[in-house]
């Protein structure tokens, strides 16, 4: 992931990643039949580590608890991994544009996680389908907007006054579309 965050795709080198590694070429070649198959395990690295978060995040409570604090442990972790969220950017960009599946595969299973955590959240009335993916689409939105903010600037006190704006955007939007009262910050 370092290398790939520093390096870029075409950067990161097989050399680059062994050295890293600290792992000889050879034995990264014999594992590995193409760069492509190398960053196929990376691809499920980073889907693991969406996953994490989000579980991690998970204060199994209501709807729109549960929304905030899924956004919040997003950018929290793009905050506290920098490395992992530009390697992320990075590799889900390039699999776009070299091999859509890859790239589409790594964001669908993150969205999955997202909305698998808030079917599970309580609610006083029942939440459509539609609502939950139009809730997870929008924590997508917002945190993944947010990481390229904090990518390109990197002030660490700017973003969390953007994690505020960021949270505030979720609960307004979420006032009104479930038909409550936001939560004053």
């Amino acid at each position: 992931m370092e290398v790939i965050a520093i390096h870029g795709i075409d950067g990161a080198t097989t050399r680059r990643i062994a050295e890293q590694a600290q792992a000889n070429v050879a034995m990264l070649h014999y594992c590995y039949d193409s760069k492509e198959d190398l960053f196929a395990d990376v691809y499920e690295f980073v889907a693991g580590r969406y996953r994490d978060v989000v579980k991690d995040s998970d204060p199994h409570s209501n709807l729109v608890d549960t929304a905030c604090q899924l956004l919040r442990g997003v950018m929290e972790f793009y905050v506290e991994s920098t490395t992992f969220t530009a390697a992320a950017l990075e590799l889900i960009s390039w699999a776009r544009r070299q091999h859509g599946d890859r790239g589409i595969a790594v964001f669908d299973q993150a969205l999955e996680t997202v909305r698998a955590v808030l079917r599970s959240a309580t609610s006083e009335h029942p939440v459509e389908p539609e609502t939950i993916d139009q809730i997870a689409y929008v924590i997508g939105t917002l945190s993944d907007g947010f990481a390229l903010n904090w990518l390109t600037y990197g002030d660490r006190s700017a973003a969390t006054e953007q994690m505020e704006v960021a949270a505030s955007v979720l609960e307004s939007w979420l006032a009104v579309r479930l038909g409550s009262t936001p939560v004053a910050l």
